[in-house]
């Protein structure tokens, strides 16, 4: 066989042979990297998500169903606060008079938009969560904020926001975990009930709330029970969507290390991994087995607006560990 001149071109065939040897396309994002002949998965970052490239499948879900991942407690809260005449009525007339414009208007004027320009990786991350879910995507906000925190509001159409002191202390990986936590909300339709919560946290303990326009209903959605059973509901919604978060990165890890520095704030580096997991473990163990655990963690909880990290951890710890995810992934 006669040698090649290697001074001769080469054919188009042969480049894309080479490029392809040496370049790896994004599992999330699908965006084709350049990479060192020596790669291996996790040396390179996409250039487009800048998530760790491998070459991994990713699944994206096709006709997932909210009922096919809706942790148990959420749904027996959910079937508690339904049961309630009339909450439906009351949360709409609730929510009518704040305005979804309002809400939207807010975050325009305060915040910045998330885009295909502005923050493009962030953008990206939530289109990635969005075609993995199936959701359409939403508008997208980052709120400078000291409170490590993010949320979905709206109703008919859903805005996220995140709080800049959150995405300050998290790698990509985690802020993908967080972003699909919030369209979590959105594919599990939680956001009509979650707008309502997250407005009566504001207000049910503020003197002024009673000069609003609306000032009775929030009276009557608080008498009747509705707020209370409201909160409950919401804390428990978020381990559903812990779930959910878990269904886009695909790998438990990123949930528990995202759990670990909700814990632990910026010590999160100091803290040891595996040991922090076998403190999920344990907890769940003792409020499993123990009705006095079970009450102070319940009463202790019933202040916050999401569940302790180590709660949210040990849950996940427990969905993967029952290999119920591992079945929802294989099925789906």
């Amino acid at each position: 066989m006669p040698r090649k001149n290697p001074e001769t071109p080469e054919s188009p065939e042969e480049s894309e042979a080479l490029t392809e040897s040496h370049s790896v396309r994004c599992r999330f994002c699908g965006q084709k990297n350049s990479v060192k002949a020596d790669y291996k998965n996790g040396d390179a970052v996409c250039g487009k998500c800048k998530l760790p490239l491998s070459n991994a499948p990713h699944k994206k879900f096709k006709d997932l169903h909210k009922n096919d991942y809706i942790h148990p407690a959420d749904a027996k809260a959910l079937a508690a606060l339904k049961a309630i005449p009339g909450v439906d009525s009351a949360l709409k007339k609730l929510l009518a008079w704040t305005g979804e414009s309002a809400i939207r208007v807010s975050f325009m004027a305060s915040a910045v938009k998330v885009t295909d320009k502005q923050c493009p990786d962030l953008h990206e991350k939530l289109k990635i969560a969005c075609t993995t879910l199936g959701v359409d995507v939403p508008d997208m906000f980052v709120q400078q904020n000291p409170m490590v925190n993010a949320f979905t509001g709206g109703v008919e159409k859903p805005i996220i926001v995140l709080h800049s002191a959150l995405i300050e202390r998290l790698n990509d990986e985690e802020t993908l975990a967080v972003i699909s936590h919030e369209v979590g909300h959105i594919h599990a339709e939680h956001v009509l009930y979650l707008t309502a919560a997250r407005l009566m946290e504001a207000l049910i303990n503020v003197s002024a709330a009673r000069l609003l326009p609306g000032s009775e209903i929030i009276k009557l959605v608080i008498s009747m029970g509705i707020a209370s059973a409201l909160l409950a509901w919401a804390r428990r919604a978020e381990l559903s969507c812990d779930r959910a978060a878990l269904l886009v990165t695909q790998d438990p890890h990123v949930i528990g290390r995202t759990m670990m520095k909700l814990a632990g704030g910026t010590f999160a580096s100091k803290i040891d991994y595996e040991l922090f997991l076998e403190q999920g473990r344990e907890f769940k163990k003792n409020y499993d087995a123990s009705r006095l655990d079970r009450f102070w963690a319940d009463v202790m909880n019933s202040g916050l607006s999401h569940p302790f990290p180590i709660w949210r951890v040990a849950e996940i710890l427990e969905w993967v560990e029952t290999g119920q995810y591992a079945d929802l992934m294989a099925k789906k």
